[in-house]
């Protein structure tokens, strides 16, 4: 089986960090495919879309030469795109569908992002310091101790690959507008949420899984970025919900 992992808002696939080395422990034979959004990571000269639409088309384009079916694993901004894609995919084209901490237009504007967090993200965009635009935005993201190790690591991505605030602005448009279709475009699909989460509210995904009826696993008090909070967590979810995994 092969899979596609997306991350959110201005990150990219370096932010995985050891969460892709665990999956392939934890699910032997399957291969896991890092793939940058439109303006991030090894794309990061390239012009971000302000739409989800048009990022998922230019994501298609990236992973065309990728077998089907496949699979997707998606974070926050990464998790709309992918829901965007599932809503648009040809016939056996997408075989799972797990989302984390992801949002929609089905939910109110402050359950996407939460009042406490708009002052601080806004600030984020237009901090020119980097290591500590980057500290910052962990300590957003993350709800536990951060290592300095990590935060240096952060800075380094930012560095070599640095997002554009056109680019950043434009992500966060296309975050905003984004809306799905209402049909459901799979039986099942997981979602993960965790009600620590201090960006998004976890009732965004509640949303979710009360529309289409999904499967939502809640953690109780990690940050936005699960993967990076609690890995093992995500993974066991993936494995108890993958028929044949167990």
């Amino acid at each position: 089986m092969h899979w596609i992992l997306l991350r959110g808002l201005t990150r990219e696939r370096a932010h995985w960090g050891d969460f892709p080395e665990r999956l392939r422990a934890a699910f032997p034979g399957q291969q896991f495919h890092l793939v940058d959004l439109p303006g991030t990571g090894i794309h990061y000269r390239e012009a971000s879309p302000a739409t989800v639409r048009a990022i998922r088309e230019q994501v298609c384009r990236q992973v065309s030469h990728i077998p089907r079916p496949f699979s997707i694993l998606a974070l926050s901004m990464g998790g709309m795109v992918a829901l965007d894609w599932a809503q648009h995919a040809e016939p056996g084209e997408l075989q799972h569908l797990v989302l984390i901490n992801t949002s929609s237009g089905f939910s109110r504007p402050w359950q996407r992002m939460q009042p406490a967090a708009w002052p601080k993200i806004l600030r984020l965009l237009v901090r020119r310091e980097l290591f500590h635009r980057e500290r910052d935005i962990l300590r957003l993201t993350s709800n536990r101790d951060i290592p300095l190790s990590l935060c240096k690591a952060w800075y380094s991505i930012q560095r070599q690959r640095p997002v554009s605030f056109t680019n950043a602005r434009n992500q966060l448009l296309a975050a905003a507008r984004f809306k799905p279709l209402e049909k459901r475009p799979m039986a099942d699909a997981l979602i993960l949420a965790s009600k620590g989460d201090r960006i998004a509210s976890w009732y965004c995904s509640a949303e979710l899984e009360r529309r289409w009826c999904w499967t939502l696993k809640l953690h109780p008090d990690a940050g936005h970025d699960l993967p990076l909070d609690e890995p093992e967590w995500v993974i066991r979810q993936m494995s108890d919900w993958i028929p044949g995994t167990r």
